[in-house]
């Protein structure tokens, strides 16, 4: 006999306005001009380093990719990731469930972050319409048109809304599509679950979204510049939401898993940046590398000359460049760090404010133009 399942659908979702938020993005929002926080000498030099390693891997056409939880949405840094795109000094941005969701919320009402404890107990965490229907309804449209997860959230935010295939168009495509394109086939099949389910009408559906200006999946998907988004399930509130549906969010993220592994096949005299402390980017770019160093040994290569900055508020005071510390130093246990000093190519590490670390990146490389 099957387990039992949860009844995600007689939870009771609260309108979205209804919610008492933490951050209003006009009081969080960093703009690319504003000072950065003091550094001590060490982090300058270590910036300067970076920014070194960043004009030379652009100018010899490597990628520079910058992966963060989602802290660094929840900071503000949403315009400073759009200059830093715009400027072509990052070529690929990636974060996690968290880190979407928070810059859809910030793009779509200005605000974002509750009160995790407080609504818990009151049995509303994470229950709110917009978000969930939202968000999952792009990734169902996004699945069945070929987006990856940060791409489908990206398009919605910046078109400002959905176009929703008729039932019959679907229908008539899983009939004529089944037997030589099997996948197109189920995916609009799932889709066509979703629009009967929830009684969707065909056409374009508004979504405004206020300060999608300066969001980062959004002008990422405006300029072209892939940002992936990397989710586990149960993770995010979206999953409290019976619009999720985890066949869309696999195919989603499958595609952002490979699109951020061909980046990473291609690190070679290239930078990798990753803020923050989240296990996601450590774990992904560990296989993403195994995969690409696999391809380049059967051509006769191997990828060595790749460099590493990593960024958080965790004190490490352990010299990565000697390898792993032992299980008994505290430093052992920052997955970040063990992951990537495995990984090859050049690691440094860098204990700062993703804030002040993202400004004075900023300041220096425009110094470079």
């Amino acid at each position: 006999m099957p387990h039992p399942l949860f009844d995600r659908a007689s939870v009771m979702m609260q309108p979205l306005a209804a919610r008492e938020n933490k951050f209003e993005f006009r009081d969080k929002v960093v703009m690319p001009d504003r000072d950065p926080g003091p550094l001590p000498s060490r982090s300058v030099d270590a910036i300067a380093k970076l920014t070194e390693r960043i004009v030379q891997a652009r100018d010899a056409d490597k990628p520079v990719m910058c992966t963060f939880g989602a802290h660094s949405i929840k900071n503000g840094l949403g315009p400073v990731f759009v200059k830093l795109i715009e400027d072509d000094w990052f070529t690929h941005l990636a974060t996690n469930g968290a880190g979407i969701i928070h810059d859809w919320e910030f793009s779509y009402q200005g605000k974002s972050c509750e009160d995790v404890q407080r609504m818990v107990a009151q049995g509303q965490f994470g229950n709110w319409e917009e978000t969930g229907f939202f968000i999952n309804l792009a990734l169902n449209i996004g699945a069945y048109e070929g987006k990856g997860y940060g791409e489908a959230v990206g398009a919605m935010i910046h078109r400002q809304g959905l176009l929703v295939p008729a039932e019959e168009e679907l229908a008539e495509l899983i009939a004529k599509r089944i037997k030589d394109d099997a996948d197109l086939a189920a995916a609009a099949a799932d889709l066509l679950s979703v629009v009967r389910q929830f009684k969707l009408k065909p056409g374009w559906m508004d979504i405004s979204h206020e300060w999608r200006h300066h969001s980062a999946q959004a002008n990422a998907f405006r300029m072209g510049v892939p940002f992936t988004g990397h989710p586990m399930i149960g993770h995010d509130i979206i999953y409290n939401h019976p619009m999720n549906k985890g066949a869309a969010l696999g195919r989603c993220a499958e595609r952002d898993f490979l699109a951020f592994a061909h980046s990473v096949s291609q690190i070679e005299g290239g930078v990798y940046i990753s803020i923050g402390s989240a296990v996601m980017s450590p774990m992904i770019f560990e296989k993403s590398l195994s995969m690409s160093q696999n391809i380049a040994i059967q051509q006769g290569k191997h990828i060595d000359d790749h460099y590493i900055q990593v960024v958080d508020l965790a004190e490490s005071d352990w010299d990565w460049s000697q390898g792993e510390p032992p299980e008994d130093n505290p430093a052992y246990y920052l997955r970040y760090n063990k992951t990537f000093s495995r990984m090859g190519g050049t690691l440094d590490y860098l204990q700062a404010d993703n804030r002040d670390f993202l400004l004075a990146l900023t300041r220096q490389l425009e110094s470079k133009k």
